[in-house]
């Protein structure tokens, strides 16, 4: 049996994290695409059909590894018209039953022990149905899918969890519907009513499978990833000083510079050629890609970096940086309401409850912090901004603009040019 890997998509809810696709985050110094594809061979499957969009940056990422005994062709999606479309630019690989999941399904292996399996559909009971596609069942048969149901009109509370195995006949049932974004939703509930269609449940958490929806369940991408792979090590070329505590499972790769009395406390992990200032204290669940600095006397706590970001003093807690972003002495992210009740994020708009109490900030690639910048929990900041000196942060800020908080607390935003 083949797989079709869907990696395509805008990522539009992923903002200031999408300028490529969700998939090719980095954790722990490889995209989350190569864990879905390691998991695919290790279910045994042979042959892999990837779907990516027009600029071809998955392409260009996995020119990076090699994977054994597999072989894996590439199709462009050159519009984003949906999962459906996505799915029919692959059809001419596909002459027998396939198996289809998103790129970031990081679990795959876990989810499938064999890729021989007959049943078609899997789910999982959810809190959150109204961010996902919800099932329509009669016992374990599945009858329809209804995306992202209103509050109090879910079908079930078994949420579609991203992966179908199907068989070259879904193609004839997709030419039949109207086409939009939610179009491969109507052709599969089109294929079902020609076919018996079964679900399997996943008898794990929704915690332990995690989904990415939205920049801030990369946490538990990282966590779920880290409890499974990291495995502690120092590479011979790091220069860590003698006093530097080091407990748990911790990773520092090649060249990195450790100096005095820094503390970091595993799971963590540290890339290449990255510098760990004096005093600095890293603990639970920190992921540093290569070329970091983090300066003296910073705190950092379940938040992970890119390549090539620069924090200076401060703290920062259960945040996200993309690549080349700094940070100047002092800054200081909130990642804790006062009330400790969930914290609300605003995407696309539209307040999201985040179903967690703990959420700093989440910034976009190029940006620049200005020194005693205090950032509200669950923030989000886009790509190419700067944020001035004494700033106090309290909503979103967009792509390309530059923020500072005046003295007598004007708010200044500018477009860049």
């Amino acid at each position: 049996m083949k797989a079709v890997i869907l990696a395509a998509g805008e990522s539009s809810r992923f903002w200031p994290l999408n300028f490529q696709h969700k998939s090719l985050f980095k954790i722990m110094g490889r995209p989350l695409i190569w864990y879905t594809i390691e998991g695919l061979r290790k279910i045994g499957i042979k042959e892999i059909i990837i779907v990516q969009g027009p600029n071809k940056n998955v392409e260009r990422e996995l020119e990076n590894y090699q994977f054994a005994n597999l072989k894996i062709e590439l199709v462009v999606q050159k519009t984003p018209k949906g999962m459906g479309n996505a799915l029919w630019q692959a059809r001419n690989f596909l002459k027998n039953r396939f198996l289809v999941l998103n790129a970031e399904r990081v679990d795959i292996d876990e989810m499938i022990k064999n890729p021989k399996i007959k049943s078609v559909l899997f789910g999982q009971k959810t809190e959150t149905p109204e961010l996902f596609g919800m099932f329509r069942l009669e016992g374990d048969r599945v009858l329809g899918i209804v995306e992202k149901p209103k509050k109090g009109r879910e079908p079930s509370d078994i949420k579609v969890m991203g992966v179908y195995v199907l068989d070259p006949s879904f193609f004839g049932s997709y030419q039949k519907v109207k086409k939009h974004m939610y179009d491969f939703e109507d052709a599969l509930s089109l294929y079902m009513k020609k076919n018996d269609v079964r679900v399997i449940m996943l008898d794990k958490p929704e915690k332990d499978t995690p989904s990415l929806k939205y920049p801030w369940h990369l946490f538990d991408i990282e966590r779920y990833l880290m409890d499974r792979f990291l495995k502690p090590k120092i590479e011979k070329t790091a220069q860590i000083a003698k006093n530097v505590i080091i407990k748990g499972k911790v990773y520092i790769g090649k060249n990195v510079k450790i100096f005095e009395n820094a503390v970091i406390n595993g799971p963590c992990y540290i890339g290449a050629h990255c510098i760990i200032g004096n005093n600095a204290l890293l603990r639970e669940y920190v992921n540093v890609e290569d070329n970091c600095l983090l300066g003296t006397n910073l705190e950092i706590t379940r938040t992970i970096l890119q390549e090539n970001v620069h924090f200076h003093s401060g703290y920062c807690g259960d945040s996200i940086f993309k690549n080349g972003c700094r940070a100047g002495a002092d800054v200081m992210v909130s990642n804790i309401r006062l009330d400790r009740g969930d914290i609300n994020s605003r995407v696309k708009g539209k307040k999201i409850n985040t179903c967690s109490k703990r959420l700093g900030v989440i910034v976009g690639r190029n940006t620049f912090l200005g020194t005693r910048v205090n950032i509200m929990p669950g923030i989000l900041i886009g790509s190419n901004c700067q944020v001035g000196p004494n700033s106090l942060v309290r909503e979103n800020i967009k792509d390309n603009v530059i923020f500072y908080t005046k003295f007598k607390g004007v708010i200044k935003r500018n477009e860049k040019n």
